[in-house]
C-alpha cells in the first residue's frame, strides 16, 4: 500500500459510477442476488476461536440455508450441509461439542468427518445399499471450508475455485499482519441493521462521510492524501496518519498525543512513552529539537514496533507505515477490514436470513494481538442481540448505526434510480463494479 496510487491519480473510467438503485430495493435483483452471489462466493463464516477444540461446532447460515463447521480430531474445521442424508432432518441448532452427531429423527449417526457411522438397526443397513447407495456415500454432505487469518471462510458452491484463487495477492498482503494470533476483545456483537447489506459496504467503503458524519476524527488524518490500489474483485485503501505536516514539530506532538485511545486502542501503552520522549529532545528552554531525518510521527511509529516486539508480537513483515496508518480493505462481497499492527475492526455484512433487502445482518467484532497465554482469559465470544435490541457502540461506529437506515429511507424512493459516485469514492466505484461481474 506504500506504492499504491494517491486517488487523485486513479482511473475512474474503468468503473460504472452511477449506481443503480434497485440494487437495494427490488425484490427481483434481491432474489438474483442470492443464487449469482451469496450461492457462488466465498465468504466469512466465524472465527476459527469460535470453534477451538476437537468436537466444538456451530452452526452457519445464509438466507434459508444451513451448514455446520465442525474441527475434526485431527484438528482440522469442516463443513456440512445441515441436513441428515436419510430424510434431511436439521441436524444441528447453535453451537456445541459432539464426539459425533445424531440425528434426533432416526437416529443415524455421522463421525465429525462427516462419515457415516451407524444406523439405529444394523439390520437395515443391507437395504440402504441395496435401495439407494453403499453406506460409504451416505456421510454428511461437505461443503468447502478453509481458514485464513483466524477467520473460517466457507463457499456452497461445492464447484468453487479455492479459496487462495479467490484471495489472490491480497493473501500475502494480510499475511504479515499475522491475524490468526488475534482474538475478539471488546466488542463481537451480531444484530439486525434496518438497510439493504450493500449500504454498510458503501458507508465504510470511503472516508468522505467523515467531514459530514464524523467531525471529531476530522484533525487525525488527510483524507486529500488516501492511496488506493485493486486486488482483483478486492480493494484497499490507506489514509495517512494524522493531518499534513506544515514542519512544525510541536503541532505534530500535539496531534500524536491527542488520539483518543478508546478510538486507537493499539496506542494506548505507547502514548505515555511517545511523551516521555519527546521531553528529551527538549533543550533548556524547552524547545523541541527532533533529530535530523526524524520526525514527530517517525518516533511514535518506532516505539510502537518496539513495544509489540517486546510484547512478543512479530511485525518484521510489517513497514514502518503499518505502525500507524491503517489500511480500509473491502474484501468481496461482504466484509470491511481496518487494520492497523496488532488491531482491527471486522463488520461482516450479511443479507437477512428472511430475505428483506431492507435489513440486513452487521458482525461488528475488534481483533487484537494478545499474548497467547491470556488470549482464553480476554477472548468476547459472539453476542447476538435480540430483535429489537440495539448494543451501544463506540461513538464512531454508533454515529454510523444511526446514519446508514436514513439512507436506506431514501433509496425506498421509486423515483430515485442511482446514485452519482465522486472521485472521493473508489472503493464504493471497485466494490460495485465487481458486483456487476458476479451478477452478470
Amino acid at each position: 500500500m506504500d506504492t499504491s496510487l494517491p486517488i487523485s491519480q486513479v482511473d475512474f473510467s474503468q468503473w460504472r459510477m452511477r449506481v443503480p438503485a434497485d440494487r437495494y430495493n427490488s425484490d427481483e435483483y434481491a432474489a438474483r442476488e442470492r443464487e449469482n452471489l451469496w450461492m457462488k462466493v466465498w465468504q466469512i463464516a466465524g472465527r476459527a476461536e469460535e470453534i477451538p477444540s476437537p468436537g466444538d461446532w456451530k452452526v452457519h447460515r445464509i438466507f434459508d440455508q444451513s451448514f455446520i463447521l465442525v474441527r475434526g480430531k485431527d484438528n482440522a474445521v469442516r463443513g456440512f450441509v445441515n441436513a441428515c442424508r436419510h430424510r434431511g432432518n436439521k441436524m444441528c441448532e447453535g453451537k456445541g461439542n459432539s464426539s459425533r452427531f445424531t440425528c434426533r429423527y432416526h437416529n443415524w449417526t455421522f463421525g465429525l468427518d462427516g462419515q457415516l457411522l451407524a444406523l439405529a438397526h444394523p439390520d437395515f443397513e443391507g437395504t440402504i445399499e441395496e435401495f439407494a447407495a453403499p453406506k460409504s456415500e451416505l456421510g454428511l454432505l461437505p461443503v468447502q471450508v478453509e481458514c485464513f487469518a483466524g477467520f473460517i471462510f466457507m463457499n456452497p458452491d461445492r464447484n468453487a475455485a479455492p479459496l487462495s484463487e479467490f484471495l489472490g495477492p491480497v493473501r500475502h498482503v494480510l499475511d504479515a499482519y499475522r491475524m490468526e494470533e488475534w482474538i475478539a476483545t471488546g466488542t463481537n456483537v451480531r444484530e439486525e441493521m434496518d438497510c439493504n447489506w450493500k449500504v454498510v459496504m458503501d458507508a465504510f467503503g470511503e472516508s468522505y462521510h467523515i467531514q459530514g458524519v464524523h467531525t471529531e476524527l476530522v484533525g487525525l488524518s488527510d483524507t486529500s492524501r488516501e492511496r488506493f490500489a485493486a486486488f482483483g474483485d478486492h480493494c484497499a485503501a490507506a489514509v495517512p496518519f494524522g493531518a499534513a505536516s506544515n514542519g512544525d514539530a510541536e503541532e505534530d506532538v500535539r496531534t500524536i498525543l491527542g488520539v483518543p485511545v478508546e478510538q486507537f486502542p493499539l496506542y494506548a501503552d505507547v502514548l505515555p512513552r511517545f511523551r516521555e520522549a519527546v521531553e528529551g529532545y527538549r533543550d533548556e528552554n524547552g524547545k523541541l529539537i527532533l533529530p535530523e531525518g526524524l520526525a514527530a510521527k517517525d518516533l511514535f511509529r518506532q516505539l510502537i514496533r518496539k513495544d509489540l516486539t517486546s510484547k512478543g508480537y512479530d511485525v518484521s513483515g510489517l513497514t514502518d507505515t503499518q505502525m500507524t496508518d491503517y489500511q480500509y480493505w473491502l474484501l468481496f462481497p461482504n466484509i470491511f477490514l481496518q487494520v492497523c499492527a496488532g488491531d482491527a475492526t471486522i463488520i461482516i455484512n450479511e443479507p437477512h436470513p428472511d430475505g428483506d433487502h431492507n435489513r440486513c445482518i452487521w458482525h461488528v467484532m475488534f481483533l487484537h494481538w494478545v499474548p497467547e497465554a491470556e488470549r482464553s482469559a480476554k477472548a468476547e465470544p459472539v453476542k447476538v442481540m435480540p430483535a429489537g435490541e440495539h448494543y451501544p457502540y463506540h461513538w464512531v461506529l454508533e454515529q454510523d448505526y444511526v446514519q446508514m437506515p436514513i439512507q436506506q429511507e431514501g433509496l425506498r424512493n421509486r423515483l430515485f434510480e442511482d446514485m452519482q459516485l465522486t472521485r472521493s469514492e473508489p472503493r464504493v466505484a471497485h466494490f460495485h463494479s465487481a458486483l456487476d461481474r458476479w451478477m452478470a
